[in-house]
């Protein structure tokens, strides 16, 4: 009995240790994950913000891809290797022209070292003017 109890503690320790192995291990680091821009008028046009990581690894991070939710949303981001230690950035511009109200969007960061991050970006579109010529008969 009791070889049986210190094999299970033997292997649960093993497990505990292998898990915060895989948690040391994750390199990057952002900021934040959601944005959110508020209110803000559709004919201000294109609203933009840089999510800012740091590579908490010991090797480069290299950002392999970035996918937003829909086609209203543009990503840029650090295209070059970021070494241990230093910063980068996804940028995402969300373009508001023809979709007033409330939006949350999502964007896929995948990289070479980590599982992919999610990163959210939500507001409120304040529609544009009706103009009032339209409304005449």
């Amino acid at each position: 009995m009791k070889k049986i109890v210190l094999i299970l503690i033997a292997v649960v320790g093993f497990n505990f240790g292998n898990q915060l192995s895989a948690q040391e291990s994750t390199s990057i680091k952002f900021v934040t994950l959601v944005h959110d821009f508020g209110d803000f008028k559709e004919i201000d046009g294109k609203v933009s913000y840089d999510f800012e990581f740091t590579n908490n690894g010991k090797t480069p991070l290299i950002v392999t891809n970035v996918n937003p939710s829909c086609g209203c949303t543009t990503p840029d981001w650090t295209k070059e290797p970021i070494a241990p230690g230093k910063k980068g950035y996804v940028k995402a511009t969300y373009d508001p022209k023809s979709r007033p109200g409330k939006f949350s969007k999502t964007i896929t960061v995948t990289t070479n070292v980590d599982k992919p991050v999610v990163l959210t970006i939500k507001g409120n579109v304040e529609p544009k003017p009706i103009d009032p010529e339209l409304l005449k008969e």
